[in-house]
């Protein structure tokens, strides 16, 4: 099964120490891009997390934010802190000694300066083991949705791999009356020009310009790169990459195609081949 590079997840848990809440949410992208939003206190697990979830994807622009509300009952004790506090008042003497119009500080003022008060904050080892649980059970919510939808994507290349190839099957048969319709008028025009067919040097120029218009390897070609975007659907796993290399190479053959056409059933093959193939290759770009 393909994944697609489009997912999202949520999940909560309710543990000791207060509520967390993760999320997940990708878009495209042409490689593994990570970024993460985390609480200060959490910022720790950054690299355990990412480490993670690069074992588990392969592209994509990929946000993880993750959230923590502590309890009442483990919320954080603040206190002073006297050695700072001591501190900031032996600066503040020595700042009005030297400037005796400096004002005194407010209540307000010291309780906001850097350090004046302390916290019992809940340690981050406390945490990695509910982070991580957490992360993992989202992860596998997160590729499940990202498989659901490459299901999906998978369907409609099928689909229309399935179309181009009956664009083939239904050429390959009128092919010999193309080419005979084709030498037909062009004899007739020779006539019309008091020119015989006949001539050597007008049948070497006729026999290469049917070699040029034949379309027999182009077709051949067009099957195989099919049989091979086929193979790569069914196999499924991180194919975004070689199905955008297989959609130029149909492309290129659907170019060739239209530009050795000779008839308008030809020209009009190759025009609903390149539709398709830019149908593909705007689905494949969300493929993992």
């Amino acid at each position: 099964m393909i994944a697609s590079m489009t997912g999202y997840a949520a999940i909560s848990r309710e543990i000791p120490q207060g509520s967390l809440a993760l999320e997940l949410r990708s878009v495209n992208n042409r490689y593994l891009d990570l970024q993460f939003r985390l609480p200060d206190e959490l910022r720790a697990l950054e690299s355990d997390m990412r480490d993670f979830l690069g074992g588990r994807l392969t592209r994509g622009k990929v946000d993880c934010r993750l959230t923590f509300l502590a309890y009442s009952g483990h919320s954080r004790q603040q206190r002073l802190n006297r050695n700072q506090l001591n501190s900031l008042l032996e600066m503040s003497r020595e700042i009005q000694s030297a400037f005796p119009a400096a004002g005194n500080l407010s209540v307000a003022e010291i309780l906001r300066w850097p350090g004046v008060l302390d916290s019992d904050q809940i340690s981050v080892d406390e945490l990695r083991t509910p982070c991580m649980t957490l992360l993992d059970v989202a992860a596998q919510e997160f590729v499940s949705a990202r498989r659901r939808e490459g299901e999906k994507l998978q369907s409609l290349l099928l689909e229309r791999v399935q179309r181009m190839r009956q664009l083939v099957l239904d050429l390959l048969p009128s092919l010999p009356a193309i080419l005979a319709g084709f030498q037909e008028r062009l004899v007739n025009s020779l006539k019309a020009a008091d020119l015989d067919e006949k001539d050597e040097r007008i049948r070497q120029e006729f026999t290469l310009f049917a070699n040029k218009i034949d379309v027999d390897e182009e077709l051949s070609r067009l099957q195989g790169h099919l049989n091979e975007f086929e193979h790569i659907l069914q196999t499924g796993g991180a194919v975004g990459k070689r199905l955008d290399f297989l959609t130029q190479e149909l492309n290129r053959e659907a170019n060739t195609l239209a530009s050795k056409s000779v008839s308008r059933e030809v020209t009009r093959i190759a025009v609903d081949m390149k539709v398709l193939i830019e149908q593909l290759r705007e689905q494949i770009q969300n493929v993992e």
